[in-house]
């Protein structure tokens, strides 16, 4: 008597695209559910699809817990995000399971730097606020100062975690004239010397700084970093952009920090929560430009993170090579 495979269930929480999709539909090793939405997957929902399954794609947006990889149970043996961020993840928990983790480093860092240089621009040189102002009847005549904004031509910028995302940002910053680099971070990069930049102190970064990008990961020494201390240290003309993660700002810091003239302008494309709700205070600023976390946001890119997560998915239900495998 011939004995079939059993089909090893997969649970998909979000409605990817169609370059992830194509390759879990070819694929012959697994049972597919999908959320099909755009919006997340209500945790209830979450909970009660995950049970019994043998592979997990998630994103960001959803908490994967002791409580969660309890409903999966013990079948579970591989997590696939839809990131490179994994801080939505309780690696403790995970380990402790013996599941492999899956994500999506290097794919998206050029978007994402492309995006942090178009946010610090929009920011430095206040283009929301333009628009806003030939839409509204704002714009009368020229006049010598209206509009005016900060240029990167002679300026020192300061990145803080010159990883892989930070450097391609430096990268991107340099021909626009800037003087100096400044980074700092755990240790000294030896890709910054290409583009003479220094190791500094936090505090030497932040006096110094025109322009201070944020490009860390979220730890628990990151965590709030960026609070009341922080933006005292800084220059009043000076423009802060953060796209890491939103966890690293205090934002009632930095909006005080704004509203008092201690700096000039912030530029967000992560907020704590996200979304960040309409009636948030800083959605009152003008010199706070907030994007809804589009760092990776593009067409190729989103399309090429859907491609490896599902590798990653694959690789790890079948206990083969995972493309990008989070080692911890």
């Amino acid at each position: 008597m011939q004995t079939v495979a059993k089909l090893m269930k997969v649970y998909v929480t979000r409605r990817i695209p169609q370059e992830g999709m194509k390759i879990l539909s070819a694929s012959s090793v697994c049972e597919v559910s999908l959320w099909d939405s755009d919006e997340p997957v209500p945790r209830a929902e979450l909970l009660k699809g995950v049970q019994g399954t043998h592979g997990l794609l998630c994103m960001l947006s959803d908490k994967i817990d002791a409580e969660l990889l309890d409903a999966a149970g013990p079948n579970l043996k591989v997590i696939s995000t839809m990131s490179v961020g994994f801080d939505h993840l309780v690696l403790g928990e995970i380990k402790k399971r013996g599941i492999r983790v899956g994500y999506t480093p290097g794919v998206l860092t050029d978007a994402t730097a492309e995006l942090t240089v178009a946010l610090l621009l929009a920011t430095a040189r206040r283009l929301p606020e333009a628009v806003e102002e030939v839409k509204n009847g704002g714009w009368t005549c020229w006049k010598p100062l209206m509009m005016c904004g900060y240029g990167l031509s002679g300026s020192t910028v300061g990145v803080i975690g010159l990883g892989r995302i930070g450097m391609a940002i430096a990268r991107r910053l340099m021909p626009f004239g800037v003087k100096r680099l400044l980074y700092s971070g755990r240790t000294a990069k030896a890709d910054a010397t290409e583009l003479n930049g220094e190791f500094v102190p936090l505090d030497t970064l932040l006096a110094e700084s025109d322009f201070i990008v944020v490009s860390c990961s979220l730890a628990p020494e990151t965590q709030g970093l960026c609070d009341k201390a922080f933006f005292s240290k800084m220059k009043k003309t000076a423009v802060f952009v953060n796209s890491s993660r939103g966890a690293v700002v205090n934002q009632e810091d930095l909006y005080e920090a704004l509203t008092s003239g201690q700096i000039a302008a912030a530029g967000l494309d992560v907020t704590t929560p996200e979304p960040l709700p309409t009636n948030h205070p800083l959605l009152t600023l003008k010199n706070c430009v907030v994007l809804p976390h589009i760092g990776s946001a593009t067409y190729s890119t989103r399309g090429i993170m859907a491609a490896l997560s599902v590798q990653n998915l694959l690789g790890g239900i079948q206990g083969t090579e995972m493309p990008s495998e989070l080692k911890f």
